[in-house]
């Protein structure tokens, strides 16, 4: 079993211009987690809710005002997101995708293609239990 056996394909993505609000909203509606951020489909980085977690809301909002939380949440995606994501390719083992995401403590991984980087897929930990639990009710 690979990476592209068990990735979601063509996922969701945003630019790197994107705002925080946009961003934080997109992933609110989808209820996911991840986000990849591409330039002509080109992977430039990822974000998740993590790189959320240094933003508190109720502190800007109380301490400086609604303007400034404002302020905040248009900054571009580019400010918070991970530049240096681990990727895997579509053809990567699941063992060694499960290796990655667990090394890591990452909750998802890009699957891109080899020499362009183009983002194809992304597997997370989610997808990785979805093939767990089919190929436990195959047995």
């Amino acid at each position: 079993m690979t990476a592209r056996d068990v990735m979601t394909p063509n996922p969701v993505t945003v630019t790197p211009q994107a705002s925080l609000a946009e961003v934080w909203d997109l992933m609110r509606e989808l209820k996911i987690r991840h986000v990849p951020v591409a330039r002509a489909g080109v992977l430039a980085g990822m974000v998740s809710d993590r790189d959320f977690s240094g933003l508190d809301v109720a502190r800007v909002l109380t301490v400086e005002g609604a303007e400034a939380l404002r302020k905040e949440l248009a900054r571009p995606v580019i400010n918070v997101m991970s530049a240096d994501v681990i990727c895997v390719e579509p053809e990567t083992g699941l063992g060694d995708v499960i290796d990655l995401l667990l090394e890591h403590k990452v909750g998802a991984l890009p699957v891109v293609l080899p020499d362009t980087r183009e983002l194809v897929g992304i597997v997370s930990s989610v997808d990785v239990l979805r093939a767990l639990r089919d190929l436990v009710e195959e047995e």
